[in-house]
């Protein structure tokens, strides 16, 4: 499988509800900044209304696998929407490894997360996922995304 690669100044137009399965108040990326064959990146600022809030500003930890997880879905949305003109499909983490939360973020800081694909077959895709703010790293971890079989 061959793609082009796609920039921000590409796909800042696209709303990023045409990606994904999840719908508000679930969704947890803002936009699709990255597209190539091995990479993808997206962006979210956590907001106050945000379900994985904590009292004291910071997302929770579960809140940054979810990112990672919603990125692999745009990733995947975006093959299916924009490459292939099919709709997008449901996927589930089949698997987490050597997750690493180094800290929560807090109220209004940009996360920048970019999922590399390791390995695809089928319909399972392996990834290495890196969530940023700014330049530091504050979650990494592998990601098994299997896609629901459509019949």
């Amino acid at each position: 499988m061959s793609f082009g690669i796609m920039t921000d100044n590409s796909l800042s137009s696209i709303d990023v509800l045409t990606l994904l399965p999840q719908r508000p108040p679930f969704v947890m990326i803002d936009r699709l900044t990255w597209f190539d064959q091995s990479l993808t990146t997206t962006q979210f600022t956590p907001r106050a209304d945000n379900l994985f809030m904590d009292d004291g500003g910071r997302l929770n930890a579960c809140a940054l696998v979810e990112v990672m997880a919603q990125t692999c879905a745009a990733r995947m949305g975006y093959i299916n929407c924009y490459i292939y003109k099919q709709k997008v499909q449901i996927g589930f983490i089949g698997g987490i490894k050597n997750l690493q939360i180094l800290r929560r973020p807090c109220l209004g800081e940009t996360l920048t997360t970019t999922v590399e694909v390791v390995q695809q077959v089928m319909q399972m895709t392996l990834v290495q996922a890196t969530v940023k703010v700014g330049s530091e790293t504050i979650a990494t971890g592998e990601m098994k995304i299997a896609l629901k079989v459509e019949n």
